[in-house]
């Protein structure tokens, strides 16, 4: 059994290109896979938000048109409901010692574009866990969050490695379209590291090193399984 840590949005939204305050929080399906899957298989995971605030459910994420049946969003609802106490209890990523974990796992929304993407903090955790080889696993907009991992001499601390995240096509397409205020593809790639997309919506993983990285909300499962695989190991 090891201890884990899921870095979780804080933010309630998101400013559009156009300057309109779009409402978001972290994707329903994407931590609830996440948590789940980890929990079952007998790890810990500890909650952590920018500020240590509790994290909010993009309501798009629990509405049955999206996700495909009422009683897809009841299961989600019905979890979400059995780890309120978790999320609510949810400590300052500032307060984090990534030395505590075995791995981090950062789950997407658009969340991570508003507050993760940037925190000064989150970085700090990024940073010196990618220094100790823990498992870094963010997924669908997740990867935002790599962006705040600045080393000293002002590059970012993951160029040059591969990875996959919510496509600006898929953002397009799917997403928030041309009112999105940045895109997440093209910023990681801006920061140089290498990016491998797979056909939008498809169930995709890259795998460098302790980075682990899904395409979007379809390869939650199959991040969480590979994290599981890279701690057996």
């Amino acid at each position: 059994m090891s201890d884990l840590l899921m870095i979780v949005t804080g933010a309630t939204s998101l400013t559009m290109k156009d300057g309109s305050d779009h409402p978001t929080g972290f994707w329903a399906e994407e931590l609830v896979t996440a948590h789940r899957e980890l929990v079952a298989a007998g790890h810990r995971v500890t909650i952590a938000t920018p500020g240590g605030v509790t994290p909010t459910v993009d309501a798009v994420s629990i509405d049955a048109g999206v996700v495909g049946s009422a009683e897809a969003v009841a299961e989600l609802e019905s979890y979400l409901a059995s780890i309120a106490d978790e999320l609510a209890a949810a400590v300052p990523v500032a307060d984090v010692d990534p030395a505590d974990y075995a791995a981090i796992v950062l789950p997407g929304g658009h969340g991570p574009m508003a507050d993760l993407a940037s925190d000064p903090a989150v970085g700090r955790v990024l940073v010196a866990a990618n220094t100790a080889g823990t498992i870094i696993a963010p997924f669908c907009h997740g990867p935002a969050a790599l962006l705040s991992a600045t080393l000293a001499d002002g590059t970012n601390a993951f160029a040059g490695r591969r990875l996959t995240v919510f496509t600006d096509e898929e953002e397009r397409t799917g997403g928030t379209g041309e009112n999105t205020p940045w895109w997440v593809e093209t910023a990681l790639r801006d920061a140089g590291v290498v990016i491998e997309s797979a056909a939008p919506w498809s169930d995709h993983v890259v795998v460098d090193g302790n980075l682990i990285t899904g395409q979007n909300a379809q390869s939650s499962t199959s991040v969480a399984r590979r994290v599981l695989e890279a701690l057996a190991a």
